[in-house]
Order: C-alpha cells, then sequence, then structure tokens
C-alpha cells in the first residue's frame, strides 16, 4: 500500500525498545505507552500502516511478505493452482502450489493458509483505544472505519479458506475466562453476515474518494466492493453448497436469495455512485485493456496494493511481477514463469462470440499462419498472453521449438540457411505467457545483480468490472435478467467483442474467467460455484510452434497432459475448505476440523 514511509519508519521505530530517540523530537521510544500513541494522529497512523504490512493478503492472497510473498513468486501461487497455469521453470518448480495442484491437500495444510487472528487482534485493540482517544470526532470516525474495513478483510480472507471461523471483535489476554482464549467455530453465514455488516458500516464512514498520501486506503467504494464480493460468495456457496458440522461449513439455502440482494445493492451503490467507470482511454482495445492495469489512478481502480520502482531488497515496495513473468531477455534467462494452458487461451471467443476453441484435429494438419491460428481474437486475448509473434521491446517473440525444412524433416538445434531451428522464448513450454500486468519498459535484466523486484505496477484488488459482473451473476440468479445482460455487455463492449442478446450461467462464468484471468479470482470462483472437481481436475494442454522454412507458416502440435504422466490435477471433494491443520485444532480443542481431513 502507499503508505507513508515516514510512517513505516516510525512503525519500525516503535517496535525496537533498544532506540533511545524518536526523529520527531517526542519521548524516547522505550517509555511510549498506549496514551502517547492514541493521542498522536501520526502515531494512530503507524499503528494502522503495522496492519497493512500484516496482511500479505493484499498481494493475490499470498501469505508472506518479501521473498515468501510479492517480492518472488508465492505471489503467483493463486493463479497455478487454478486452471490458469503452471509455473514452468521445469528443472526446480517453487511455487507451494505446484505440489498441492495434484491432490496433495491433506490435513497438514500449506497451501494458502492465512490464520489472521494476530493481525485481527492488532486492529480489536486500535478499535478499543480509538474509542476513548482525545482526537477530533472527525478522525476518530473516519481511522474507525478504515480499521472495520480492514478487519472484515481479515474475516473474509479466512472465510473462503475454511468457512466457520471464531469471530473475535475484543483483544484477547491471557487471563481471560477460557471461553474467550479458546473460541469455537462461528457458523460460515454467520461469519459472513459478519463481514458484510462490517463493510457496509465502513461505507458509511469512509471517503467517497482517496487521493494523495492516502491512495491505497479503503474508500466507501472499496468497502462497498468488499460487501458485493462477500456477498455474492455467501449467495453461491449456499445455492451450490452442502451444510455440514451443522453449519459450521455451508450455507442454509434459504439465505441464498438474501445474500444475492445484498451483493446487487452493493454493487448497484458503486454504479450509481459515479466515481468508478470502466477504463476506455484509448482506441485500441488490446491497448486500451492493457493499460488498465498500467495506469495507476486510473477510474476503473477501486482499491490496490500500492508499489513503487525501488526494490524490495533496497527498502521499496516494488514487487516481482515483470522478472518472473516477461518474455526473454531475462536476467536469469528465464522469465516466463507462470505460462497459460491451452485451454485458457482457447476460452477468448472470436470477436463476432463464437467459441473460441481450435479444432485440435484440423489445427494439426497442414501450416497455418499465426493470424489463422489466433486472428480476430476477443481483444483481450492479445493483451491478456503472449505467445508466438507477440510484438515486445520492437520485436516479435518466437516460440517455435524446431524448423521443417523443405524434405519434411524437423530440425531442432542450429540453422539453416540463417534461419534459426529453435525462437528465443521457452520454446519447450505452453506456447503461451502471461501478458496482463507487464511492464515493456521494465529492465528484466537487472536481476543478475540480484535488484528485481522493483515492479511499479499497482496490484489491483478491486476494480470497476468485477463489480459489474457482481452485478451480472446477482441479477441473473435474481431473475433480472434484462439488468445482468446490460452489466455485462459493459465489460464485452469495453473489450470490443459482440454483445450478449441473452444470458446463462454459463455464460456468466466463461465472462469472469475472461475479464479477470490472472487476477487472483479463478480459484475461488470455481470452490464457491462448486465447480472445481470438474474444472481443476483436468489434464490440461500446451501448444508447439513448428517454423516451416518454405512458407515460414507454423506447423502445430498439440500437447496433451502438459503436467506429466504422474502429475494429475486433481481437486478433491474435500477441497472446497482447506484444513485448519493439526497444530490449530491441537491449540484449541474447540475448533472442528474441516469435513474429509484425517
Amino acid at each position: 500500500m502507499k503508505i507513508l514511509r515516514y510512517l513505516m519508519s516510525i512503525t519500525l521505530l516503535i517496535s525496537v525498545s533498544s532506540c533511545e530517540k524518536w526523529v520527531l523530537d517526542k519521548k524516547p521510544l522505550n517509555i511510549i505507552s498506549d496514551s502517547d500513541v492514541f493521542t498522536d494522529e501520526a502515531l494512530i497512523e503507524a499503528y494502522l500502516t503495522q496492519v497493512y504490512a500484516q496482511m500479505t493478503i493484499f498481494a493475490n492472497d499470498v501469505n508472506g511478505s518479501g521473498m515468501q510473498g510479492d517480492g518472488y513468486v508465492a505471489v503467483f501461487e493463486l493463479n497455478e493452482v487454478s486452471d490458469e497455469c503452471l509455473p514452468q521453470w521445469r528443472d526446480a518448480p517453487q511455487s507451494n502450489a505446484y505440489t498441492f495442484k495434484y491432490g496433495n491437500l491433506n490435513i497438514n495444510g500449506g497451501l494458502l493458509d492465512w490464520w489472521g487472528y494476530g493481525t485481527v487482534r492488532v486492529i480489536n485493540m486500535f478499535l478499543q483505544k480509538i474509542s476513548d482517544s482525545p482526537l477530533s470526532p472527525e478522525v476518530i470516525v473516519s481511522k474507525t472505519a478504515e480499521a472495520r474495513f480492514l478487519r472484515a478483510f481479515c474475516y473474509f480472507a479466512m472465510a473462503k479458506r475454511y468457512g466457520g471461523v471464531p469471530i473475535i471483535t475484543t483483544p484477547q489476554n491471557v487471563d481471560d475466562p477460557e471461553e474467550a482464549l479458546y473460541p469455537a467455530r462461528a457458523k460460515e453465514e454467520e461469519v459472513y453476515d459478519f463481514i458484510i455488516a462490517e463493510a457496509e458500516a465502513a461505507s458509511a464512514d469512509l471517503p467517497e474518494m482517496q487521493t494523495g498520501a492516502n491512495l491505497g486506503r479503503p474508500s466507501k467504494y472499496a468497502a462497498l466492493a468488499l460487501k458485493s464480493r462477500a456477498a455474492l460468495y455467501a449467495a453461491s456457496i449456499g445455492q451450490f453448497g452442502t451444510v455440514k458440522l451443522n453449519g459450521v461449513v455451508g450455507i442454509p439455502s434459504a439465505r441464498v436469495q438474501g445474500y444475492y440482494q445484498k451483493s446487487l445493492e452493493a454493487s448497484k451503490a458503486i454504479m450509481d455512485g459515479g466515481k468508478h467507470a470502466l477504463y476506455n482511454a484509448d482506441a485500441d482495445k488490446t491497448t486500451n485493456f492493457r493499460n488498465i492495469f498500467l495506469v495507476k489512478n486510473n477510474p476503473e481502480v477501486i482499491f490496490a496494493k500500492r508499489h513503487d520502482n525501488i526494490s524490495q531488497f533496497a527498502g521499496g515496495s516494488g514487487w516481482s511481477i515483470d522478472f518472473i513473468n516477461a518474455p526473454r531477455p531475462n536476467g536469469w534467462g528465464r522469465g516466463m514463469y507462470d505460462q497459460a494452458y491451452l485451454e485458457l487461451a482457447e476460452a477468448f471467443e472470436y470477436v463476432d462470440g463464437r467459441p473460441g476453441a481450435l479444432n485440435r484435429t484440423a489445427i494439426q494438419q497442414g501450416v497455418h499462419t499465426m493470424d489463422e491460428i489466433w486472428g480476430d481474437r476477443d481483444p483481450r486475448f492479445y493483451a491478456t498472453l503472449y505467445t508466438q509473434g507477440t510484438s515486445w521491446k520492437g520485436d516479435n517473440l518466437a516460440f517455435h521449438a524446431g524448423l521443417r525444412l523443405p524434405n519434411g524433416t524437423i530440425q531442432t538445434a542450429g540453422s539453416y540457411q540463417g534461419v534459426l531451428a529453435t525462437g528465443n522464448q521457452d520454446y519447450l513450454g505452453t506456447g503461451f505467457g502471461m501478458l496482463k500486468y507487464l511492464n515493456e519498459s521494465h529492465d528484466n535484466m537487472a536481476g543478475a545483480s540480484g535488484n528485481w523486484p522493483d515492479s511499479e505496477q499497482d496490484w489491483q484488488i478491486f476494480r470497476y468490472a468485477e463489480v459489474l459482473l457482481n452485478y451480472a451473476e446477482a441479477a441473473f440468479e435474481l431473475g433480472l435478467t434484462s439488468e445482468a445482460v446490460s452489466a455485462i455487455n459493459q465489460v464485452r463492449d469495453r473489450a470490443g467483442i459482440s454483445l450478449l442478446t441473452s444470458l446463462t450461467r454459463e455464460k456468466i462464468h466463461h465472462e469472469r474467467r475472461v475479464e479477470l484471468a490472472y487476477e487472483g479470482h479463478r480459484y475461488w470462483d470455481v470452490r464457491r460455484w462448486r465447480t472445481a472437481v470438474r474444472d481443476l481436475s483436468v489434464r490440461w494442454s500446451g501448444l508447439r510452434y513448428i517454423l516451416d522454412f518454405e512458407t515460414k507458416k507454423f506447423q502445430v502440435q498439440i500437447l496433451n497432459n502438459f503436467d506429466g504422466t504422474t502429475n494429475i490435477p486433481r481437486f478433491r471433494e474435500e477441497n472446497y475448505y482447506l484444513p485448519l491443520t493439526n497444530g490449530r485444532t491441537s491449540n484449541n480443542p474447540k475448533l472442528i476440523e474441516n469435513p474429509g481431513y484425517q
């Protein structure tokens, strides 16, 4: 988040008892008390800054920072555990998710784990102290709303992982009674009710928009976006899931329509507010879609984790997106970490609305131009993925994995009459890299000296297109089909693809898949729709290009079972909830483990 750097410094100073002097000529730090903190607005800001630093989940749901978070590859785990891509450093897979993708999630946990009660306690302490602060009522109200938003976000992060969790709203102390120290899990619907109520309350007291040094803090519309998303999750879990453990997991079907209505209302309030809109500044639709994620503070951004262009290793807030995922050249000779499956590429329709799936038999016959293979697609295809021939830094990427000679043989090394047999990219990969969020001006050779997590693109947590898609889904499930079609067509019109005249649930799911690819939604979406057993238990494919020397066209090979013959993707029924783990249930005997984990 873009929190003032001096506030970060203050936070660090507060935590170091050996420091002798505060730089702003305050009392020695080893005697700063709660009363000092909550009478000084700068210290209050610093206290809240601790919370942002602890909420690593703001970075695509990772559970660490630096090398364990968005400073390295962990930030991409959520992409890789879904059906979007795999981590394509085959000799040494770094991603934790790579292991769990193949049915290996068990009671020991480890996948996307985040038990955020340490952070919740910090927030609860803040809320307890701020109410008695001598600061102005306006400051108390706004900071209380900010803290309640952050706490609601923490609970949402836990609810979508574990279902029902204990709801703790006051700071626990070691001398508290046992029932306070060892709370039982609340019902899942109770947790979602709490999240929705807190987000709604926060929205009433947060500013409509944040500016200047406060960019990166939540606004009224960020709180409403949280309500929109959380209520939508609750509704779909109630509609498609099963209630177990007396409601600790699962939501009663009787609540479904009410949750859809709450999501609809929150989305509508953002739409009617007039402060956010789809980004539509560039005439070229592909360029426009790419710039949603490159132009800071554009009108589509509702809430984002802020980044600068200073390496995390040098004390900045840069991250690793470009160095890890950009095409070559690369300081490690690698890049292209997240490589998309062919199935994701095929999910992008033609501009006229025809399905985008290749005829896999016909495409492997003869040779084809790239336009014949991937031409006339939804412009979001070209802004989301890169492949053979994609323009990059003034050149075209070459993924061909062999050269077809005039005699019909395939040469896979060296060159033939000055034409290289293989391309300059990872031609043994899936054939597709992740282009969304990448900045062509970034120096991806800097990694040779270790100074590479310095990408400055902000990570968008809530954006307006998601709000429209949330609205469309809720409206459809409430029987408001025309309203749903109108909302989803706003997204498609901006994308530059034909509008829909009718709508099905499958079309809504499809639109989310292509619009929100690589933004941390897909894994949670297929879980809440309860389609993950089907959608994530698939032996996915890749694609290989062979360059024909004479025609300069391409022979195409479909690579089936790309994850390998032993790595078979498998999502089990119990994986709709993550395990609490033995460690947590042992520490608190009132915590019942989720079904299916022994």
